[in-house]
């Protein structure tokens, strides 16, 4: 039985029938650079994945790899010249060894290329394995055109791809080098210090501790003694709880926690959660103003910081873009709920889940998206009344890759990649058929399956793809099924 959907409103068409995407996408310096990014992922694999392994997949926002790979190119004569724009793409500068095993099409005109492509595509999107909805939309990154659609426009449940749609609005309101701090502050009286949540999830025993150090210099500094401890988290307002309960997926959303508010020392997937997440950072702080040589009057106690007090220690997040990185490589819900709530918070809105929906989605109606049938339940895709369309995924992931967003690029460059890291790295082996050549998140619910990301063809585009499913039955047939589209995609799929 299919699920029912919201009907949408009418969005602009191009000639092929889909969303007509904004003329952001322009020949000359911006192809090259998309050349560039399919470039590193078909050949600069074989270096980036090794540097990434080793090096960990984030870097202030960009992975390190392959940035250092495309300005390698453009050394290489990678910079654009005047006249050489067409209307196809050419191969990226590095990829012909590698497309030529996989069959250069570069000599079939566009309209060929369509047919081709839904020829593939259709019975792969007709397997029941994918359930009883289905959608898909592809774009050419280079143009911006929608080279493939099947129920573009039909509202679907988007599970974890809808971090895409957190994440680009995160970056899109606060910038790619915005960080989320957490502060320590004195009352005017000297007497009460106040550890102020500021909303990030990745705060840690480490970062505790250097609070701690620098809050005892501050208070010797003005020779204050003894005082009381108290714990800030107003910044957050609105249900703790997630809608989906209390569940090992995600701990209750509060602006102060340490290490996700995990119990078992992991730092990815469901682990068991504490149920007071402010309260237990607070008391390791207060263990670490002890050892500190800070002596506190009693336990912390929550409240709201003194009028007047002033801030007396701060510890910063990694940048928004590691963030960002983190939260779609490993499927961080904590990280995406908080990625909302900052968005929510420059916007001017509460910082709960009422207030991160209108936020997120105010920012990308304003990046020029089609948000008709989009409703944006919670910031990590835990929630089944999240619906977005395949024409809304694959046009985030477009404008990821235009040259005036760079802000934007984190979206990109933190897709698990096939066969290497994150979600998909158990997915795809060295020797399957789009490894390496496709990026993309990852989404799973029971009943929902979905994948939206990035891939490179036969002729070097760079294709930007969302493919979501409901009413599937066997999680790992329906993962199956939008991996073998994804490699379709590729032109390696037979």
């Amino acid at each position: 039985m299919a699920e029912p959907v919201e009907k949408p409103t009418e969005e602009p068409l191009n000639r092929w029938g889909g969303w007509k995407a904004p003329t952001y996408l322009k020949r000359g310096s911006g192809s090259q650079d998309l050349r560039l990014v399919a470039g590193s992922a078909v050949l600069g694999l074989v270096v980036a994945v090794g540097a990434v392994l080793a090096a960990g997949p984030w870097d202030s926002g960009q992975r390190k790899a392959e940035r250092d790979l495309a300005a390698v190119q453009e050394r290489a004569g990678g910079a654009h010249h005047q006249g050489e724009a067409s209307d196809t793409p050419a191969p990226a500068p590095s990829a012909p060894p590698v497309l030529t095993a996989l069959g250069d099409t570069a000599g079939h005109s566009a309209a060929a290329g369509k047919n081709a492509l839904a020829a593939a595509l259709a019975p792969l999107l007709d397997s029941p394995a994918l359930g009883s909805v289905r959608t898909a939309v592809v774009v050419d990154v280079a143009t911006g055109e929608q080279v493939y659609a099947d129920g573009a426009t039909t509202p679907m449940t988007p599970a974890s791809t809808v971090k895409i749609a957190t994440a680009a609005a995160a970056l899109s309101a606060l910038g790619p080098h915005h960080r989320i701090a957490t502060t320590v502050r004195l009352s005017p009286d000297s007497r009460t210090v106040t550890l102020a949540g500021g909303g990030d999830p990745t705060l840690d025993e480490a970062a505790l501790r250097s609070l701690a150090a620098d809050t005892a210099r501050s208070l010797r500094a003005d020779g204050a003694g003894a005082v009381r401890l108290t714990y800030d988290t107003s910044r957050y307002s609105g249900p703790a709880v997630h809608p989906i309960g209390r569940n090992e997926n995600i701990a209750r959303v509060s602006a102060l926690m340490a290490d996700e508010g995990r119990l078992d020392g992991s730092t990815r997937g469901p682990a068991p959660r504490t149920d007071d997440p402010a309260g237990d950072a607070a008391r390791t702080f207060a263990e670490l103003l002890d050892e500190a040589g800070v002596e506190t009057r009693s336990g912390p106690t929550p409240g709201r910081t003194a009028a007047g007090a002033r801030t007396v220690a701060t510890h910063l997040s990694a940048p928004l873009s590691a963030l960002v990185e983190r939260a779609l490589t490993n499927s961080d819900n904590d990280i995406a709920e908080a990625l909302a709530r900052q968005t929510a918070l420059k916007a001017g809105e509460p910082a709960s889940f009422a207030g991160g929906r209108r936020a997120v989605t105010a920012r990308l109606k304003a990046l020029g998206l089609p948000t008709a049938g989009a409703r944006l339940a919670d910031g990590s895709g835990l929630d089944r009344a999240d619906k977005v369309t395949a024409t809304l995924l694959a046009g985030l992931l477009a404008l990821a890759a235009d040259p005036d967003h760079p802000e934007l690029r984190p979206v990109l460059t933190g897709l698990p990649v096939a066969g290497f890291s994150g979600t998909l790295g158990d997915r795809y082996t060295a020797t399957s058929r789009g490894t390496g050549l496709i990026r993309a998140k990852t989404g799973t619910l029971t009943g929902v399956n979905s994948l939206a990301g990035t891939a490179v063809d036969a002729k070097g585009r760079l294709l930007a793809f969302a493919f979501l499913a409901s009413g599937t039955t066997s999680p790992d047939e329906a993962e199956a099924a939008l991996d073998t589209l994804a490699a379709a995609l590729t032109g390696a799929a037979g």
